[in-house]
C-alpha cells in the first residue's frame, strides 16, 4: 500500500524542499507533475517498496549515471541488440534506446497483474475454441457474429481441427497501462506474434553488468528462465513425446524482430530454421540438415498467417512451407501459436474480453480494460466524430503505434483526415480516451525527468499458464509523447518484480 511519509529532499506533494534536498541528490529536482509515477507513487502518496532503490539512485552521480548509460549502449550495440526499423529510409538497424532507471513492482501488485493475465489468457483461448468450433458465443449473442466471422484474421480452415490441451495461445504479450490514478488496465491483447520479449531478459543482463550496486540485495523476481518455460512448452504440445524436435520458424534476417528469433532459438537450444529449410512430405514437416532429412515436431513460429503455407494462404508468399497447413490439420505437427489466432487480439473483438471472461469464466476482469467504442456502431461512431478532438482513434488492423491518432495532439488537418477515414470505413476504427499514462524517470539530455511508460507482461501457455515476471517496459523517449513503440522511438527499462509474499 503507497506510504504518506515523505522521503528526503523531497515533499509530500512531489515538489523539492530546498532545506532538505542534498547537493549530490539526482533527484532532488525531479518533478513528477500530475502523473502517476512508478517509483515514487502518487504525489501525495508516495509507494514504499521503491524506498531502497530511490535512496540509492539519489546518492549516485550524475555524470557516473550517463557513462554507465553509455556503456550500456555501446555494449547493446556490439552485442547485436538491434531493432530495424521500417520506416527510416536511412538506417535499417538501431539499437533500441535503454534507459539504465528501472521500473519497479512490488509483489503484492505483480500478484495481481498474474492472476488477470493468466484469467484474460485463459478466456481468450476458450474462445479461440469456441468460434472455431460449436460457436456458442455467437450463437447467443455475446459477440456480434459478424465481428468475428468477417474478421480478416477468422481463418475457417481451423474450423473443427483440435489442438493440444485447447490452447491456441501458447505465447502472449498483453500490453497494460497505468492511469493517474494508479490503476493498471489493459489496452491491447497480442496473440499472434507478440515480440519483445528477448528486450526483458537482455535489459536484465545489462542492468547485472552496469549497476550490479543499485541491485544488491533488493530481492528481484529472476527472468532467466522464459527460453527453459517455452522450450517446455513447445515439448508439451508435440504430436510426438519421444525426444520431440523443436524449432523456431523465422521470415529472415529483414525481420523487425530477427535479432529476437535468434536469442529465442539460443535460449531454447533449438534451430533457428526460415521456409526454405522445411520440407512437407507425406503430410509430416522435415528440416534439411546436412545429414539429410531430420523430422519436427514443433514450430514456435514468427511468421503471420498470411505467409504461412502458399498453398493455404497466400499464394505469392516466399517465406512460408507449402503444405504444412495439412500437415497441421493431420496433427503431425505443432504450431505455436496456432493459426487463427489474430481473432483474438483484434482491436474490435478486444472491447468484448470482459463480456468473454463473464461468458466463460463467471467472473469479472481482474484488470479492466481502457474503455472503448467501436466505430462500427452508429452511437460509438456519432460519439467520437462529435469529441474528436479528445480521443485516441485506433486502426483495428495496424500495430506498432502505427495510424493512430491521438486528438488532444493533433492538427487541425490531421483531426480532419482521421474524420475522413472514419466517415468511409468506420468498421476499421476504434476509439478510446487519452490515458495519461503513468511515467518514470529516465536519463535525458537536461538531466532525470519523467518519461511515459506502459508495460508488456508476457505469458506461455501449454499444459498451464506461466507468466514472466515482469515484462517488457516500454518508455516514450521524446518528451510529452505518449507513444511508446520502438517503432516510433520508443526505448526500454528493465522490469524489476520484487520477491516476496502478497498479503
Amino acid at each position: 500500500m503507497p506510504g504518506t511519509q515523505a522521503e528526503p529532499g523531497r515533499t509530500a506533494g512531489g515538489s523539492v524542499s530546498a532545506t532538505a534536498s542534498r547537493p549530490n541528490d539526482i533527484l532532488a529536482d525531479y518533478d513528477q507533475g500530475l502523473y502517476y509515477d512508478e517509483l515514487f507513487g502518487l504525489r501525495d502518496a508516495p509507494v514504499d517498496h521503491t524506498a531502497l532503490i530511490r535512496q540509492r539512485l539519489s546518492s549516485l552521480d550524475f555524470e557516473d549515471l550517463r557513462r554507465r548509460l553509455q556503456d550500456a549502449e555501446r555494449e547493446l550495440y556490439n552485442l547485436g541488440i538491434t531493432f530495424l526499423v521500417y520506416s527510416n529510409k536511412d538506417a535499417v538497424d538501431r539499437i533500441l534506446p535503454f534507459d539504465v532507471i528501472p521500473r519497479v513492482i512490488s509483489a503484492k501488485e505483480w500478484a495481481h497483474l498474474e492472476a488477470g493475465i493468466n484469467q484474460r489468457v485463459t478466456a481468450l483461448n476458450l474462445f479461440l475454441k469456441d468460434v472455431y468450433h460449436d460457436q456458442k458465443i455467437l450463437k447467443d449473442g455475446v459477440i456480434p457474429a459478424e465481428l468475428v466471422l468477417g474478421n480478416a484474421n477468422y481463418r475457417p480452415q481451423m474450423i473443427g481441427l483440435d489442438v493440444p490441451f485447447d490452447t491456441y495461445i501458447h505465447i502472449m504479450g498483453v500490453d497494460l497501462v497505468r492511469d493517474r490514478h494508479g490503476t493498471f488496465r489493459v489496452l491491447e491483447d497480442n496473440g499472434r506474434v507478440p515480440s519483445g520479449v528477448s528486450y526483458v531478459v537482455e535489459n536484465r543482463h545489462m542492468m547485472q553488468r552496469v549497476f550490479p550496486d543499485l541491485m544488491q540485495d533488493i530481492g528481484i523476481r529472476p527472468v532467466d528462465n522464459y527460453g527453459h518455460k517455452l522450450l517446455e512448452a513447445m515439448y508439451e504440445i508435440a504430436p510426438h513425446q519421444n525426444d520431440p524436435q523443436v524449432a523456431l520458424l523465422s521470415p529472415g534476417t529483414y525481420n523487425s524482430a530477427y535479432f529476437e528469433h535468434i536469442f529465442l532459438a539460443r535460449e531454447m537450444g533449438v534451430p533457428l530454421v526460415e521456409g526454405r529449410d522445411l520440407v512437407v512430405d507425406n503430410d509430416r514437416v522435415y528440416m534439411r540438415t546436412t545429414d539429410g532429412l531430420a523430422r519436427v515436431d514443433s514450430i514456435y513460429r514468427r511468421i503471420g498467417d498470411d505467409f504461412l503455407d502458399p498453398k493455404a494462404f497466400n499464394p505469392d508468399s516466399l517465406l512460408g512451407v507449402p503444405g504444412i497447413m495439412e500437415a497441421y490439420r493431420k496433427g503431425n505437427i505443432a504450431l505455436a501459436n496456432a493459426i487463427g489466432t489474430g481473432v483474438a487480439d483484434d482491436k474490435a473483438v478486444y472491447c468484448y474480453v470482459p463480456r468473454m471472461i463473464k461468458y466463460y469464466l463467471d467472473q469479472e476482469a481482474i484488470i479492466p480494460n481502457v474503455d472503448t467504442r467501436i466505430c462500427r456502431e452508429g452511437d460509438a461512431l456519432q460519439y467520437t466524430l462529435d469529441h474528436l478532438e479528445e480521443l485516441v482513434i485506433k486502426p483495428v488492423g495496424e500495430a506498432g503505434g502505427y495510424g493512430i491518432t491521438i486528438g488532444p495532439r493533433a492538427t487541425k488537418a490531421e483531426l480532419d483526415d482521421c474524420r475522413a477515414k472514419l466517415l468511409a470505413d468506420p468498421s476499421n476504427y476504434i476509439s478510446q480516451p487519452v490515458v495519461d499514462l503513468s511515467v518514470c524517470p529516465t536519463v535525458t539530455p537536461d538531466g532525470i525527468e519523467p518519461r511515459h511508460v506502459d508495460l508488456r507482461p508476457f505469458a506461455i501457455t501449454g499444459k498451464s499458464t506461466w507468466v514472466l515476471p515482469g515484462g517488457l517496459s516500454r518508455v516514450a523517449m521524446k518528451k510529452g509523447t505518449l507513444i511508446v513503440n520502438s517503432s516510433q522511438g520508443g526505448g526500454s527499462k528493465d522490469t524489476w518484480v520484487l520477491e516476496g509474499t502478497a498479503p
